[in-house]
């Protein structure tokens, strides 16, 4: 059995990952670390009956950071952003020589940590990163389609949506600032080309969609690696990712204030104090969600990712719409489950290494599929004879017959 530390134990994602685990037999040793050692305590208290411990830790120091992960088996990472956190915690994973699981959704880091993958192989240090989910959960249905119910791949879409989490930090809507500020690519027409999320080739790529469970929303062109991982290993003509967050008058709300430029960390003279414009515009935002929320009456979090895929199976049109959605659980659900199942897999031996991979690449769908039952809460819900937990799957047809199908 093996010792994992969780970085960023206490997040959203972090304390569902801690909660997984726990309640499962992979690990003899779980390790709650956290930059606040009261939450660390609280989470790792929470988890009664596991050998489970707290440690406090802040990733940006390399000697806290080397002091956690000595004598450990492996990490799970679930701090952000990525585009800052994500090379020094996986350097510092490096020099401990132990394995890796993160849930990077920056596609600039991700690249980056591609590069690192001889490093990893010579270090004998096997990394799963973006398995969350999405990137993570995202890339192995669609692995799954391409290799299991298609002969043939066209394109992969991917949707997500969620909202009306506890809470949200500062952290997630950095992250969501720098989705906007960065080239986006799409893989289209058999291309990677890169987009502009304000320019007009960004806006021709909005979308309305409708979700299971969450219904309709309108998605926005987001730079996560599915786009540029994907192509290196199913062979297909187009691979876009689309998302927003709910609800929409909050997600407009953060666009409209970034479009204004106070997403700039340049300090500006207000009244003889120096103002930072980005940390008031997400103290500002922060405080305006909680209004919006209750103005909408939003209710409790939900949120759904969808998988369409299309191609041919025998010389005949399917396409195939994969979705995972919850009316009772979002972002950390929706993203720690499964990166606390990519740990469970490595631990099993059922992740291929060592090196850099995305999930597409390591890890094999079924083994992902058989261990979902096992560790996903799913939900009661049910709309029409069909269970909206775990995952739904329906095949439509060339004349637009639907048929959901078990897996």
């Amino acid at each position: 059995m093996a010792k994992i530390v969780v970085l960023g134990a206490s997040g959203a994602v972090g304390s569902v990952a801690m909660k997984t685990l726990a309640g499962q037999e992979y690990f003899s040793e779980i390790v709650a670390a956290d930059l606040s050692l009261a939450r660390a305590r609280e989470v790792a208290a929470s988890l009664k009956g596991r050998k489970v411990s707290a440690k406090k830790v802040d990733v940006l120091d390399k000697k806290s950071l080397k002091a956690v992960l000595k004598g450990a088996d492996m990490a799970l990472n679930c701090t952000g952003p990525f585009y800052k956190l994500g090379m020094p915690i996986f350097k510092a994973v490096l020099q401990a020589r132990i394995n890796y699981v993160d849930i990077c959704d920056d596609v600039d880091t991700t690249l980056e940590l591609l590069k690192l993958d001889d490093a990893a192989k010579k270090a004998g240090v096997s990394a799963l990163i973006g398995m969350g989910s999405s990137p993570g959960a995202t890339n192995i249905i669609a692995k799954f389609a391409a290799d299991t119910l298609l002969d043939e791949v066209d394109s992969i879409d991917i949707f997500h949506a969620h909202g009306g989490e506890p809470f949200e930090g500062e952290g997630v809507i950095g992250h969501r600032y720098h989705c906007m500020s960065i080239e986006i690519p799409m893989f289209l027409e058999g291309e990677l080309k890169y987009v502009n999320y304000f320019g007009e080739d960004g806006i021709a790529l909005r979308e309305r969609f409708k979700f299971p469970v969450i219904g309709e929303a309108l998605l926005y062109p987001y730079p996560h690696p599915e786009q540029v991982t994907i192509p290196r290993h199913i062979k297909c003509r187009q691979v876009t990712n689309k998302g927003t967050v709910l609800p929409e008058p909050y997600y407009e709300l953060t666009r409209d204030i970034f479009k204004l430029g106070l997403g700039s960390r340049e300090p500006l003279l207000v009244k003889g104090k120096k103002i930072v414009p980005y940390d008031f515009a997400v103290a500002y935002i922060i405080r305006e969600r909680e209004r919006i929320l209750k103005e909408t009456n939003f209710g409790p979090q939900r949120g759904c990712v969808s998988v369409v895929v299309k191609g041919r199976k025998n010389g005949q049109y399917r396409e195939y719409r994969a979705s995972m959605a919850s009316q009772s659980q979002a972002l950390g659900e929706g993203t720690g489950i499964p990166a606390a199942m990519g740990a469970m897999l490595m631990a099993m031996g059922k992740v291929k290494g060592p090196g850099v991979f995305p999930p597409e690449a390591c890890v094999n769908p079924t083994d992902f599929l058989a261990l979902l039952p096992k560790v996903m809460k799913l939900d009661e819900k049910k709309e029409g004879g069909k269970s909206f937990g775990g995952i739904i799957i329906e095949q439509v047809d060339e004349s637009g017959n639907i048929k959901k199908l078990d897996i």
